[in-house]
C-alpha cells in the first residue's frame, strides 16, 4: 500500500514538473531543447501524410458508398467486428423495378421489351459495382485504414513519450541552472549541484534514446508512401476494370436497342478528333458511345465499297487496339484488344471512323477504340 501511495506521489510530481515546465516555455520563462531540423521536417511529413490519408480515405468511402446512413451501420460492423451484410446496388434495386414494370405494363410491347433489356443491363452494372466496392474495400481503403489505426498510433504514442523526456531534460535543465545560481551566492551544497548534474545526464541519454526510436518511425513513413503507391495502383486498376464493364454493358445495350422497331436510338457528337498525320502526339480514345454505321456515308451519298478502297496518298498510320470490338456487318473490321492494325481515312468520311486493315482483311473502325501512334 506504501509503495503504491509513493508511486502516486511520485508520478504526480513528475507530471506536475511537466506542466510548469511547458506552462513557463509558452510565457518564454524557461528554455527549450528544439529538436533539429531534418527531425522536424519528418514530423511535418508524418502529419502531412495522416492528415492527407483520413482525407482521402473519408471522400473514397463517400465515393464507394454515397449514402451516409449505411457508411454510419458500415462503420459500426467493423468496429463490433462483424460482417457487413450484403447490400444492393442502386442499379440492382432499379433493375428490379424495370423488370416488376415489364412483367406488369405488358413484356411483349415495344416498351415493355426494351425495360427488359435495360434491367438486365442495370442488373450486370449493379453487379460489376459491387465487384468494384469489394475490390477496392480490400485493396485501398483497409490498407489506409491499417497506418491510420496502426502505425499512425505507434508513431502518435512515441511522440508523446519524446515530448515527455523532453520535458524531463528542460526541467533538469532548470533546476541545474539554478542550483549553480545559488551555488555561487554560497547558499547550496556542491552536492546539491552534482545531483542536478546526475538527474540532467539521465535526461539527457532517455531523451536521446526516445529521439531515436521515434527517428526510426517517421522514417518509416518512406515505406508506408511506397506501400500506399502500390495500393493506389491497385484502386486504379479495379476503377479502370469497373469502368470498362460499364462500358462494354452499355455499348451491348445500345446494339440490343438498336434492334427493336421503335426505338429510337441517338446519335452523339463525335468523340475523338479525325486522323491527322500533321499531329505528334498520340490520341488516346476515351470511351464514348460508338456512332451508328449509317452514319458512315454523308446523305445522298452511296456506302463505300471496300474492294475499291485505297490507302491514301498522305499515307497510313498504325493503331493499337483498346477494346474488343464486334463488327456490326461486313463492312466493318472486328478488333481485338492490344493488336496493331493499319489505318487511315478517307475524304467524305464520319471522322468517328476509319478504314483498318489487318493482314488481307479490310473495314471500317471506330476511332474510340483505337490508340493511334505516331
Amino acid at each position: 500500500m506504501d509503495f503504491n501511495m509513493k508511486k502516486l506521489a511520485s508520478d504526480a510530481g513528475i507530471f506536475f514538473t511537466r506542466a510548469v515546465q511547458f506552462t513557463e516555455e509558452k510565457f518564454g520563462q524557461a528554455e527549450k531543447t528544439e529538436l533539429d531540423a531534418n527531425f522536424e521536417n519528418l514530423l511535418a511529413r508524418a502529419d502531412s501524410t495522416k492528415n492527407w490519408t483520413e482525407r482521402i480515405l473519408r471522400q473514397t468511402e463517400v465515393l464507394l458508398q454515397p449514402n451516409p446512413s449505411a457508411r454510419v451501420e458500415e462503420f459500426l460492423y467493423e468496429k463490433l467486428d462483424r460482417k457487413v451484410p450484403s447490400r444492393v446496388t442502386n442499379g440492382e434495386l432499379l433493375a428490379q423495378y424495370m423488370a416488376e414494370a415489364a412483367s406488369e405494363l405488358g413484356p411483349t410491347t415495344p416498351y415493355g421489351q426494351t425495360l427488359i433489356q435495360v434491367s438486365e443491363a442495370e442488373k450486370r452494372l449493379g453487379a460489376a459495382e459491387r465487384d468494384f466496392i469489394h475490390a477496392a474495400s480490400i485493396s485501398f481503403l483497409t490498407p489506409l485504414r491499417n497506418f491510420l489505426e496502426g502505425d499512425w498510433k505507434t508513431i502518435s504514442k512515441e511522440r508523446r513519450l519524446l515530448q515527455n523526456r523532453r520535458l524531463d531534460l528542460d526541467a533538469c535543465k532548470a533546476r541545474l541552472k539554478k542550483a549553480k545560481a545559488a551555488e555561487a551566492k554560497a547558499t547550496l551544497w556542491n552536492d546539491e549541484v552534482d545531483k542536478a548534474e546526475q538527474e540532467l545526464r539521465v535526461a539527457q541519454t532517455e531523451f536521446d534514446r526516445q529521439a531515436e526510436v521515434t527517428r526510426l518511425l517517421l522514417e518509416g513513413i518512406s515505406s508506408t508512401h511506397v506501400n500506399h503507391l502500390r495500393c493506389l495502383h491497385e484502386f486504379v486498376k479495379s476503377q479502370t476494370t469497373y469502368y470498362a464493364q460499364c462500358y462494354r454493358h452499355m455499348l451491348d445495350l445500345q446494339k440490343q436497342l438498336g434492334r427493336f422497331p421503335g426505338t429510337f436510338v441517338g446519335t452523339t457528337e463525335p468523340a475523338a478528333p479525325p486522323l491527322s498525320s500533321s499531329s505528334p502526339t498520340n490520341t488516346v480514345a476515351t470511351m464514348p458511345v460508338v456512332p451508328s454505321v449509317a452514319s458512315m456515308a454523308p446523305p445522298g451519298e452511296a456506302a463505300l465499297c471496300l474492294e475499291e478502297v485505297a490507302p491514301p496518298a498522305s499515307g497510313t498510320r498504325k493503331a493499337r487496339v483498346l477494346y474488343d470490338y464486334e463488327a456490326a456487318d461486313s463492312s466493318e473490321l472486328a478488333l481485338l484488344a492490344d493488336e496493331l492494325i493499319t489505318v487511315y481515312s478517307l475524304p467524305g468520311m464520319d471522322p468517328d471512323w476509319l478504314i483498318g486493315e489487318r493482314g488481307n482483311k479490310k473495314g471500317k473502325v471506330p476511332v474510340t477504340y483505337l490508340e493511334l501512334l505516331s
